[in-house]
């Protein structure tokens, strides 16, 4: 009975930290999430002509998405509590004082670049055969995929796209304290591109791929082109890595035209 009286509060405190941390995840998902779909569906009259694919994704198709998108918080929540466990251990060092508005901004762009290439090469291993069937193929099941597919992964997915962000704080902590305010900025970015990603609407101006300044960034239709022939465009926030890989979709910049051009011609299907 002792034993039992002195692990109550352990077990206590460990379901405590789990629930905080899954109402942590779960609500950073219906912001970015739910947030897209709604001031999508808001603005729906304007952007209707800016629909990537002409057909549209079922009400079962958002409430697949939205379970699997569930299941994935629980296993980023675990991720979450190893991360917090390593500040609390000192193993991440933060700054605890006043934000240093420079260094927040190199971490921010530095987390972004981090987290951009360990998603190309982990997104280009998953389509290996040996891995596609068990860790990826639950996401392709979103042919026509909405914001709620932000999250909808297999566990072992939901491992491999959450396990950087202890590995990436402990890189970059030890460089110089991670500014709270760097993880935060980054963390919503991260849901907000995904959540877009994911839309089925391309809201970027006619020209945005090709110019320099732009071109560099990954649009809407590039990861919808990903979800419809898996062999391309793997990248997340930049199309770097695509480019030098020379997995960019070659008719990557044809078909964004065809969305946002000013005599746009609505295509039952983007499969080439």
């Amino acid at each position: 009975m002792s034993v039992l009286s002195s692990l109550t509060p352990a077990l206590a405190t460990i379901a405590q930290q789990i629930g905080h941390a899954v109402e942590i995840e779960f609500t950073r998902y219906l912001i970015g999430a739910a947030g897209v779909a709604v001031l999508y569906w808001l603005i729906q009259r304007w952007i209707e002509p800016r629909r990537i694919q002409a057909g549209k994704a079922s009400f079962a198709d958002r409430r697949r998405e939205f379970r699997r998108s569930v299941e994935t918080i629980f296993v980023f929540s675990l991720v979450n509590l190893l991360t917090f466990a390593m500040f609390r251990a000192g193993w991440l060092p933060v700054n605890r004082g006043a934000p240093d508005i420079g260094i927040m901004v190199a971490q921010i762009i530095a987390m972004v670049i981090m987290h951009d290439a360990w998603f190309y090469w982990m997104h280009r291993s998953l389509h290996l055969k040996v891995l596609f069937r068990r860790a990826h193929a639950t996401h392709h099941v979103s042919r026509t995929p909405t914001s709620w597919a932000a999250y909808s992964f297999a566990p072992i997915e939901a491992i491999f796209e959450s396990i950087y962000v202890p590995v990436m704080f402990l890189i970059i902590s030890h460089i110089v304290p991670i500014q709270p305010w760097a993880a935060f900025i980054f963390l919503g970015h991260q849901i907000a591109r995904n959540a877009v990603g994911h839309s089925g609407f391309e809201l970027a101006w006619p020209g945005f791929t090709r110019s320099p300044l732009t071109g560099w960034l990954t649009t809407t239709t590039h990861h919808d082109l990903h979800h419809t022939e898996g062999r391309y465009n793997f990248g997340l926030y930049f199309t770097w890595w695509d480019r030098m890989m020379g997995t960019e979709h070659p008719k990557y910049h044809e078909r964004f035209e065809a969305v946002v051009g000013a005599n746009r011609a609505v295509t039952t299907s983007v499969v080439a």
